[in-house]
């Protein structure tokens, strides 16, 4: 009779952990359901399909996931990139808006300089005419750091101050005589 009632203790022992693994079972297959569920109505693209009516594969959701995050992480890179590009153009106008100041500055303080006032149209032909602009044309606005390096080279090679006075001289001439 003893055995008989080992046996009757251990069978109920088996099916109670059998009942219990396929609980846990369920519910583990429940939370990866929910889970995919929730990924998916998450994702823009599969929000998309849910409407022509048809149920995705757990594949298409996870392949659906994985271009969406590649998409983000692509505009974000973008945008970071956007964002230092600004960052490096701000420092750049800084620096620029600073040596005009000071440029301003020195001309204001050079003593024994006389102002004379030039009508806006001279102003305009001779910025029209100049021929510096003409050099510009060698100057790469690609990007920032081709420009600035294209800037340098021409600054030194075309706005050395002898060369701006011939130049300015010349065009004022030409204006001159065409006026006169």
């Amino acid at each position: 009779e003893e055995d008989g009632d080992d046996k009757n203790c251990i069978v109920p022992y088996k099916d109670r952990r059998r009942e219990a693994h396929t609980q846990a079972e369920q519910k583990r297959r429940d939370a990866i359901k929910k889970g995919y569920d929730s990924l998916q109505s998450l994702l823009p693209t599969c929000q998309q399909s849910d409407i022509s009516g048809y149920k995705l594969s757990k594949a298409t959701v996870l392949q659906k996931s994985i271009d969406y995050i590649q998409f983000l992480l692509q505009q974000k890179k973008k945008e970071e990139d956007e964002r230092n590009a600004l960052r490096k153009e701000v420092i750049a106008l800084r620096i620029m808006q600073v040596n005009y100041e000071q440029m301003v500055k020195a001309q204001e303080n050079q003593p024994g300089l006389i102002e004379s006032r030039v009508c806006d149209e001279v102003k305009f032909d001779v910025v029209c005419i100049l021929p510096l602009f003409i050099t510009f044309n060698s100057v790469s606005v690609n990007n920032f750091s081709e420009l600035s390096a294209c800037i340098f080279t021409w600054l030194e090679e075309y706005c050395k101050p002898q060369k701006l006075r011939e130049m300015v001289t010349s065009v004022l001439q030409r204006v001159y005589s065409s006026r006169t």
